[in-house]
């Protein structure tokens, strides 16, 4: 069968796609071994399978060059529910059909939804594993406003930051899109088997690698590269200031594409990656706002969900809001500030209930929406 040419299943991923997606799987652990140079990584899934093999099959190359012309699609057939499509099929996302895409995709949450979801603007919103109780707020609110105007959020199920975001677009039932770090049916996070679910609802999640194949370490690199391919923003909400937390936002820079950071306490060393690409050139964002702006320019619609009730507060209750957002976002913190303490608990429960404050580490409040 030629590549172009779908298999008699119902999967609309063609032979020689989905022989790639098995030989990935074969090869992971070489591939593994290559995460210590993800531009190498990056650059081996580039290459063709006779040349892949070539490069790190070692002592198996013979057996798995055998078993490549022995390929039959059958053998990897999609899990119940999971739908495979390669680039050859009309219905696979134009942003992932370059040399550096992944060749087919298996799908959860159907062919037609993730043409839906890809057909409107989406922005990756990506950063830290290790996130600080206000970068998962910032990145939830972010993704709530956004989703709320119409923008499909993306992201892993692995990142801090990303898996916020995802928690917040589905809170407003947004739009959403994921990337599994090995088959859809087994490689799922325990702790994160649940927003697995819901974004199966109304979003898609996507492996390129096959049904029944766990999670491998080297497809946190190519997950990455699939998701700055999916977007034309990404914002990076918190990282470290290292290669392996700004590895999204260089592929996308890389790409073209329009990079982001929300800006953070310059006292913390869990901002010193977003601070790093701001002075690099990346665009500010502080809200939905500004995200809307880059995607949409001066026109952007208005962020529906954004004219909340702090454009309504009470003068006490805007103070202590404004206190938190300074710093002072304990009631300790507030009464040494002057803040009567019965005064404070009650402003802070009242914020608390209106949604502009949540509970954060060690006690903290932290604002759910930017000042912008």
């Amino acid at each position: 069968m030629t590549p172009g040419r779908r298999p008699a299943e119902s999967a609309r991923a063609c032979v020689s796609c989905s022989r790639r997606s098995w030989l990935l799987a074969e090869l992971s652990g070489p591939l593994d071994y290559q995460c210590r140079d993800r531009g190498r990584l990056l650059d081996l899934l580039e290459l063709s399978d006779g040349d892949l093999l070539r490069a790190v099959a070692g002592r198996r190359r013979q057996e798995l060059s055998s078993a490549c012309a022995r390929f039959d699609v059958r053998d990897v057939s999609p899990a119940q529910g999971v739908e495979a499509v390669c680039r050859h099929d009309p219905s696979y996302p134009p942003a992932l059909n370059d040399p550096g895409g992944p060749r087919m995709l298996n799908v959860a949450g159907g062919l037609d939804r993730l043409r839906a979801l890809t057909d409107t603007p989406t922005v990756a919103i990506i950063g830290s594993r290790r996130a600080t109780d206000y970068g998962m707020e910032m990145a939830k609110s972010l993704a709530r406003g956004l989703a709320a105007s119409g923008v499909t959020v993306a992201g892993g199920l692995s990142d801090g930051i990303a898996v916020a975001a995802l928690a917040g677009a589905l809170e407003v039932d947004g739009r959403t899109i994921t990337v599994v770090h090995g088959g859809l049916d087994v490689a799922c996070p325990v702790g994160r088997r649940s927003l697995y679910r819901r974004v199966g609802q109304s979003g898609c999640a996507l492996s390129e690698l096959p049904c029944g194949c766990g999670p491998r370490r080297w497809t946190h690199a190519g997950g990455e590269r699939i998701i700055a391919r999916l977007a034309e923003l990404t914002v990076v909400v918190e990282a470290l200031d290292s290669p392996g937390e700004l590895a999204g936002a260089r592929i996308a820079q890389a790409l073209g594409r329009t990079v982001a950071a929300v800006p953070g306490r310059v006292t913390s060393r869990a901002s010193g990656g977003t601070h790093a690409l701001l002075m690099n050139g990346a665009h500010l964002v502080r809200g939905p706002v500004d995200a809307l702006e880059l995607l949409y320019g001066p026109q952007a619609p208005a962020a529906a969900g954004l004219a909340t009730a702090q454009d309504e507060l009470e003068p006490r209750l805007r103070d202590v809001l404004d206190r938190v957002g300074a710093g002072d976002d304990t009631p300790g913190k507030l009464t040494r500030a002057g803040e009567d303490a019965g005064g404070a608990l009650l402003a802070l429960s009242e914020l608390e209930l209106l949604g502009l404050l949540a509970r954060g580490d060690g006690g903290r409040y932290v604002p759910r929406h930017s000042a912008a």
